[in-house]
């Protein structure tokens, strides 16, 4: 995921907490292929949904989500 800041507002502090998890250049190339469109969904949300309790709480499932997703990749 990109980290550029230009051109956007400014993220709410949670929003930036949780996007954060959501990174994937760390693993390896098999299971960035089940993380990568999780991590752009995250970005997307994070730039286009308004600010507030749900979009943080959506943000967590979608974690959730994705971490479950990774996790049954490593069994294949």
């Amino acid at each position: 995921m990109s980290n550029l800041t230009e051109g956007r507002p400014p993220r709410h502090p949670a929003t930036e907490g949780m996007l954060k998890h959501f990174r994937f250049a760390h693993l390896p190339p098999a299971l960035q292929e089940h993380s990568r469109p999780f991590g752009e969904l995250a970005e997307h949300i994070a730039d286009n949904v308004p600010d507030g309790p749900e979009k943080t709480a959506g943000l967590r499932k979608l974690l959730e989500a994705k971490d479950c997703i990774v996790r049954a990749a490593l069994t294949e």
